[in-house]
């Protein structure tokens, strides 16, 4: 549950600038909400096969695949999405990405009590 949370949480500041960005470059609102709806069918898939797929993986393996996963999530944070939220949010885009953590580990913490 924390981490189903934990990533609807992080998603949406990015499908903000995403959307944001393609209507300032033109698409229709129509085509925007097909996109997003597309990729949320795409990643239900994918999330279905690697859930059947990775069902009988070693701890080891799957620890090596979140860490991995983890490390790439948080590149892609450090190259694009912080530089961009700091140019136009400031000061105050900081404060919302450590409160964002800070909430990540509250639920986590409440996950396992």
């Amino acid at each position: 549950m924390a981490m189903l949370a934990a990533v609807f949480v992080s998603n949406l500041p990015e499908a903000i600038a995403g959307s944001t960005g393609m209507k300032a470059s033109g698409w229709s609102r129509k085509k925007i909400i097909l996109l997003w709806v597309v990729i949320a069918l795409v990643c239900a898939v994918g999330s279905l096969a690697g859930y059947t797929l990775f069902t009988n993986t070693s701890k080891l393996w799957l620890a090596f695949i979140n860490a991995f996963a983890g490390g790439a999530i948080l590149m892609m944070l450090a190259n694009s999405m912080i530089p961009e939220a700091y140019e136009h949010g400031g000061k105050l885009a900081g404060v919302f990405t450590v409160l964002g953590f800070f909430v990540s580990v509250v639920v986590v913490i409440l996950e396992r009590s």
